[in-house]
């Protein structure tokens, strides 16, 4: 298992928040509110949260919003990610990867196999990375945003991690795009 390396610095990330649902309002979107309570809590910024229905061509347009913004580093979707007709949150995502994170999903079914069994099967968890921007797309439950976030994000997303994290290749995600 990795450890905090206590002699390097922590690096505060900037990460928007998108719920994808038919349903949720501000007022009652309990998975957003958990992952901007853990990453702020983690000290990291929240630059931007929203919340979009279950329309494949509107997430995507958002992530690349979002993607385009230099003041966003990663993005956090939940919802959308089972198998029914109206979850469509992995083919947003899968839409404007230009790399996906396989492990991200097997360490995700890992980690859900702990606290939920076989049940686990039915999540499509995701992430991916676009324009120098990490994109995570996490089931719509609580439960599953505070395992994905206590259990995989916490750690990746501090520069103290180690043996080693996504915050320190950042600097390097887009270099494909520098080149001449």
């Amino acid at each position: 298992m990795g450890r905090i390396d206590e002699s390097k610095s922590f690096i505060p990330v900037r990460i928007a928040v998108l719920t994808v649902s038919d349903t949720r309002t501000p007022d009652d979107d309990r998975s957003g509110d958990v992952l901007v309570e853990r990453l702020t809590a983690d000290g990291h910024i929240l630059a931007g949260r929203m919340i979009l229905p279950d329309e494949r061509a509107m997430i995507a347009q958002q992530l690349r919003q979002w993607i385009d913004d230099d003041g966003v580093d990663v993005v956090l979707s939940t919802g959308g990610t089972g198998l029914t007709g109206r979850d469509v949150t992995v083919e947003a995502h899968r839409d404007v990867y230009e790399k996906e994170i396989e492990a991200f999903a097997t360490v995700f079914t890992m980690v859900s196999m702990q606290k939920i069994g076989t049940s686990a099967v039915q999540s499509r968890a995701t992430g991916g990375v676009a324009g120098g921007t990490y994109l995570f797309a996490l089931p719509g439950s609580p439960g599953a945003c505070k395992d994905a976030w206590d259990e995989i994000l916490h750690w990746q997303l501090d520069f103290r991690h180690r043996p080693c994290n996504f915050v320190e290749i950042m600097p390097r995600l887009d270099e494909h795009l520098r080149r001449k």
